[in-house]
């Protein structure tokens, strides 16, 4: 039996980039899903990290609670490595892949979900400026990755990283708030990602869950 336990729920985009680590690398673990509207399972999620945000990782064989989902996948590597190196170990060769993680995370996922959150706002309670702005970032973000990805190949070279761990999930849900077929390269990076075992495991994962997003679905999503 695995020592580690995720808990985090399938539809929520940063677990699934945690997901995608774990499956790359066939990684054993407990899945605990949480659902944060239900108060009782809230407050037992609470007590294992009191901000009660997933993903978070527990290790009962280290004893070490690890949130945020960057950092759960580092940890993956440093304690229970597989043949898929998420991180070099070297720096240099490493700066890159948490550059490209920290871009899709702040400049294309952030700005996603503000845009998803304000479709959940109560009646007269929306932002619209602030989804103006969000989606003005992704306008930018779309046409920055648009150019690095002219190169061919995944986030960073050939292999896949934490960056593409990152990229994927936030890909798919950005491409519903803010279609980005236009932008070629970054549309043929995003097809390439879908066809990646992990990837494509963690869309069918999410399906069941749909119901829960606020927005029309594409039909090019079924």
């Amino acid at each position: 039996m695995s020592s580690l336990t995720l808990y985090f729920h399938p539809f929520a985009s940063f677990c699934q980039k945690v997901l995608i680590a774990f499956y790359e690398n066939d990684v054993a673990f407990k899945g605990e899903i949480v659902d944060l509207g239900n108060p009782e399972q809230r407050a037992a999620f609470a007590r294992v990290w009191p901000l009660a945000k997933f993903p978070v990782l527990r290790d009962e064989a280290r004893g070490v609670t690890v949130p945020e989902s960057t950092l759960i996948i580092e940890y993956l590597g440093w304690h229970y490595p597989g043949p898929v190196q998420l991180v070099p170990s070297d720096p240099d060769a490493a700066m890159p892949v948490h550059l490209w993680d920290r871009f899709f995370d702040n400049y294309v996922q952030l700005p996603m979900q503000k845009v998803v959150g304000d479709h959940l706002r109560p009646a007269g309670t929306q932002d619209p400026q602030g989804v103006v702005e969000a989606k003005a970032q992704l306008a930018a973000s779309y046409a920055i990755l648009d150019r690095e990805l002219a190169r061919g190949g995944l986030a960073v070279g050939e292999d896949f990283t934490l960056a593409d761990c990152a990229a994927a999930p936030a890909l798919f849900y950005a491409n519903i708030v803010a279609p980005f077929a236009e932008h070629r390269h970054l549309a043929a990076y995003y097809q390439r990602l879908l066809k990646r075992p992990s990837v494509s495991r963690v869309v069918e994962e999410a399906r069941p869950y749909r119901k829960l997003f606020p927005m029309e679905w594409p039909a090019s999503y079924s």
